[in-house]
């Protein structure tokens, strides 16, 4: 028989071994005798200037370690609520420092096993270690100390402390500073020992893997109808911009503000700006979304009325905190939320909440997160006041979330709308502008699918690549363009054949779709980009991802023809002369490198979307892979591009003698897009079809470290990974598609050694794109 708890008793949830959730709670007294695993917070108040850390003394009546000099503040996670809510609580609560979520960098997890009291209590806790940085110590009589749980606090430096601790003073809780809760010391000391010509030099290394490269296009073609209306489009993008900022991570807009003000201030701080401004965030793209700066670079921020007031102190000056990982919610969540947290709360919505809250055009926020700031009015209230629930998670529409931005958007679209001449470009920028504010892409979508103007322009939300977590959310993008109507004419073949490609895959029968609709294609001149368009940039691509307009319409693409000229010529080719054996070299050409991106186009459009499950319950492929999607669909797009090029030459559509050249092409193309690393989604799929080939024998490696195609084995090694990646979508099997990944997309040897090669002299990862005319528009405006 279950044990009663009383009403009162605060429940904490029950952990596994390893850190789970068991879906048991129980009191917190009954979590200590039995030696349940459970979740507490600590946090760190640390003072930069002098470099000392915040500790307090445990009030006498503690249970644990009574009277001993402790953490900044601690406590534990009640069931059901979020570790920033209760980091964010405590802090108020026992220090009377209010501070918002993102003056918290969560620095580590630790792990604490101990049984103190004689075996009276047993502490099997799990701890998300916070740290806030302040720029000098706050002052001791700002802060108001909750009685029953902490008597004093004080200041000590950080390297005594660390010293205290080794020696095992009594008079202070114990941590070893030798195993895992030495990461505090060693993480604050390696920020601080700045040596500003080892990071010049680092950050010069990470600059110098993108060629800068101007795109300067004459605005040839266009009416003056339409050059008056690109000025607006031009500045709409630029606020689509500010709202990609904010959804990377939701303290990244202060941190660019941050960088662009001091970029002037040292050849550091410049370096600083332009790899932050290549990467639009503080993490590198192309090193596996390792952060490049620290908390330590970050922008400060005052607080006037976070504390009790002080006499002569203007209030807390902090850092702008940002996660040593990138957030794989991006800014879509709560920076705390896991999956299960997600998992659980949607299994209560209704399905119409269920479809908005894993749809594109949403995010999830959490009340508790929304704690308004104390004041110095309220400061005494502490004890009476209680905050809201943290695990309170609810659904707010793009339209709301940045309806500042959006409300300027469309003003400017519009604006743009009314002095276009062409008509089509008029009702994309006017439907465009509608949806920015009632949050419903449909009509837009088709718009845009049915644009035909010689100014191109694509923006809003689409890609979901930034959501890790799920893949469910879209990010804001725009792409302004001169379409080139020669090349354009030039590509119909691959859309009119889509549905004989559809019919003829390596995929069972029962999973094809009978009504596949030719994708138009249109091929541009980008003159200018925006939003999500960090790292490396895009060749193509074929939007929109709704599955609703899929099913119906079908997809469109946009091939960014100069932008492709300029990754053959300055990365493609000198990749080829350093990895591919000199008797395939030959086979090197920009007509194949260009004709397999259309099909890698065309082929997003083609294969499972809408899925039955062997349920028979009606889902998508998106909604059933959720975070690997992304991966397995480039990597779909990839590998059966190359077997519908190979058709079409089979079916005399394409010349016989693109055949070795497209796949020494290919080969090659893997080595770029494997530089853009593993964490990314092209990357990722690149480096899964590249081990699967290479396994099959298909990609061989030689001696002298180069690389080659076995034409004889080739074209059964590309049908085989179609069919396997095409038969896990149809499936809708997560499982599947998870083993695929970790089996074949791994920086395997033959790899690295060609990649370290690529390194070694020196050749460009990618392209950094500096629009010049576009640039001059919007200067000569300002």
């Amino acid at each position: 028989m279950a044990e009663p708890y009383p009403q009162d008793a605060e429940l904490l949830d029950v952990l596994t071994r390893t850190g789970e959730k068991t879906g048991v709670s129980k009191p917190r007294g009954l979590v200590h005798r039995d030696g349940d695993y459970h979740r507490a917070v600590h946090v760190w108040i640390y003072a930069e200037s002098t470099r000392e850390l915040l500790l307090q003394r445990r009030a006498d009546c503690k249970e644990s370690w009574p009277g001993q000099w402790d953490i900044s503040s601690a406590g534990h996670i009640s069931a059901g609520d979020s570790s920033l809510a209760t980091a964010r609580r405590e802090l108020y609560e026992e220090l009377g420092i209010s501070l918002p979520k993102d003056a918290f960098e969560l620095i580590f997890v630790f792990l604490q096993e101990c049984t103190i009291n004689n075996g009276k209590y047993i502490n099997n806790e799990y701890n998300d270690v916070y740290l806030v940085t302040t720029l000098v110590p706050i002052p001791l009589e700002a802060f108001t100390l909750q009685e029953t749980e902490v008597s004093s606090v004080k200041y000590i430096h950080i390297d005594e402390y660390k010293d205290l601790l080794a020696k095992g003073d009594e008079e202070f809780v114990p941590y070893d500073v030798e195993g895992q809760y030495g990461q505090l010391f060693t993480i604050i000391e390696q920020r601080y020992k700045e040596n500003m010509e080892s990071r010049s030099l680092a950050l010069q290394k990470q600059l110098s893997q993108y060629a800068p490269l101007k795109l300067d296009l004459e605005l040839t073609g266009l009416s003056e109808a339409d050059k008056e209306a690109l000025l607006y489009i031009l500045k709409a993008s630029m606020v689509i911009d500010d709202i990609f900022y904010e959804q990377v991570w939701y303290g990244n807009s202060a941190l660019r503000d941050w960088l662009k003000e001091h970029s002037n201030s040292s050849y550091l701080d410049q370096l600083k700006w332009m790899y932050y401004s290549i990467n639009k965030g503080p993490w590198s793209c192309l090193d596996e979304n390792t952060a490049f700066l620290t908390t330590a670079d970050s922008a400060v921020k005052l607080l006037r009325d976070s504390t009790k007031p002080v006499s002569g102190w203007k209030g807390i000056e902090y850092r702008v905190a940002f996660p040593v990982v990138k957030p794989p919610g991006a800014s879509f969540y709560p920076p705390d939320m896991d999956k299960m947290e997600f998992k659980l709360w949607k299994n209560t919505l209704s399905s119409s909440e269920q479809k908005a809250a894993t749809g594109y055009f949403s995010v999830i926020r959490r009340h508790g997160d929304s704690l308004p700031l104390t004041t110095s009015h309220n400061i005494n209230q502490l004890e009476s006041e209680k905050p809201l629930k943290s695990d309170d998670l609810f659904i707010v529409p793009f339209s709301q979330e940045y309806s500042s931005s959006l409300a300027k958007a469309a003003e400017l679209l519009r604006k743009a709308s009314e002095l276009s001449d062409s008509p089509s470009l008029k009702k994309l920028l006017k439907t465009k502008a509608d949806a920015f504010l009632s949050n419903d892409y449909y009509e837009s979508d088709l718009a845009w699918m049915e644009l035909d103007s010689k100014l191109d322009v694509t923006i809003g939300p689409y890609e979901t690549y930034e959501d890790a977590l799920f893949g469910y959310k879209a990010t804001f993008e725009s792409f302004v363009g001169i379409r080139d109507d020669i090349a354009t004419s030039q590509v119909k073949l691959f859309g009119d054949h889509l549905q004989d490609l559809e019919r003829n895959l390596p995929l069972d029968d029962m999973y094809k779709s009978e009504s596949v609709v030719a994708a138009p294609i249109r091929v541009i001149q980008l003159l200018y980009n925006a939003g999500d368009v960090k790292g490396p940039q895009t060749v193509a691509f074929n939007l929109p991802n709704d599955e609703r307009i899929v099913n119906e319409h079908g997809t469109s693409m946009v091939l960014l023809k100069n932008v492709s000229e300029a990754k053959f010529n300055n990365i493609l080719k000198p990749i080829a002369d350093v990895c591919i054996k000199e008797e395939q070299k030959e086979y090197i050409d920009f007509e194949s490198f260009y004709t397999h991106t259309i099909c890698h186009e065309c082929c997003h459009g083609i294969g499972p979307h809408t899925i039955v499950l062997p349920s028979g319950e009606q889902s998508t492929v998106r909604m059933e892979l959720q975070e690997v999607h992304s991966a397995l669909e480039e990597a779909k797009a990839d590998i059966v591009g190359l077997w519908a090029l190979k058709f079409l030459i089979d079916e005399g559509l394409l010349p016989k003698t693109l055949v070795r050249s497209m796949y020494v092409s290919f080969l090659a193309g893997c080595f770029r897009s494997i530089r853009f690393g593993l964490e990314e989604a092209h990357g990722k799929g690149q480096a899964l079809q590249f081990n699967w080939l290479y396994e099959k024998n298909a990609f061989l490696f030689h001696s002298d470290e180069t690389f080659s195609v076995d034409f004889a084995k080739i074209e059964a090694a590309v049908e085989s990974l179609s069919r396997e990646i095409l038969t896990i979508q149809a499936k809708g099997d997560k499982a599947a598609a998870i083993l695929l990944l970790q089996k074949y997309a791994n920086l395997t040897q033959p790899l690295r050694i060609a990649l370290g090669k690529l390194e070694e002299v020196e050749v460009p990862v990618d392209i950094a794109p500096i629009f010049g005319a576009a640039n001059k528009i919007l200067d000569m405006s300002s």
